[in-house]
């Protein structure tokens, strides 16, 4: 057994190991045995926020095809809703809030090796693009438009938009590292759990089912030391 001597906090650092510390009671042992369960659980708990973000992808970009009549693919074309200006007054200030999408559309892009196919450049677009086409910014121009389509009628916008926004703030943490296990009321581990598979259900009832049977998230979450 490895005793979890002083090079945890040089590892880790103080301040983030201290947080286990004081989950564990300061029992050294336990605490390390709680980061490494913690990784796990953020590993696993990003696997089905994956499966989840492809899924949201496609589905975009399917109801977006149907109905996008520009020249160009409706990710690349400048007159796309996603890359047009879109003014708003925000505390005081008259912003472009169009300024993130087409950022990311020219960095994903660029990864995939210059403006490239429309499919290559979607597959490099981060989970916040996508996050942001249900915003209430993006209502009227964006949701009632196009992406409405990839969900059940009658679906909520604000409902949506709420629920990827807790999926992706969970992923985020566990991509950061960090304590995912600590989340409590809508942030909590079972609740963000139920929110993808909610949120797959909608989109794909197959896909819900498959993530379900094979995520390990539940299982691990059981496995607290």
């Amino acid at each position: 057994m490895v005793v979890p001597g002083p090079w945890v906090e040089n590892w880790l650092s103080r301040p983030r190991f201290a947080r286990y510390l004081a989950d564990c009671g300061g029992d050294r042992e336990r605490a390390l045995e709680t980061y490494e369960w913690n990784m796990r659980l953020g590993y696993a708990l990003m696997r089905d926020a994956a499966h989840f973000e492809v899924a949201l992808r496609n589905a975009y970009d399917r109801s977006f095809n149907a109905r996008w009549q520009g020249s160009g693919h409706w990710l690349l074309d400048v007159t796309s809703p996603v890359q047009r200006p879109l003014w708003r007054q925000v505390k005081g200030r008259r912003v472009d809030v169009n300024v993130p999408n087409r950022k990311a559309i020219i960095d994903a892009a660029r990864k995939s090796g210059g403006e490239g196919p429309s499919d290559a450049v979607l597959a490099q677009l981060p989970f916040g693009f996508w996050e942001h086409l249900a915003d209430a910014v993006h209502e009227q121009t964006i949701w009632i438009p196009y992406v409405y389509y990839a969900w059940p009628t009658g679906t909520s916008r604000s409902q949506v938009d709420h629920a990827i926004h807790l999926v992706s703030t969970a992923r985020n943490r566990a991509a950061h590292h960090e304590p995912v296990f600590a989340g409590t009321g809508n942030h909590s581990i079972t609740y963000v759990c139920a929110t993808i598979n909610n949120l797959l259900s909608m989109l794909n009832g197959d896909l819900a089912d498959y993530v379900q049977q094979t995520s390990t998230l539940m299982a691990l979450w059981a496995e607290k030391p």
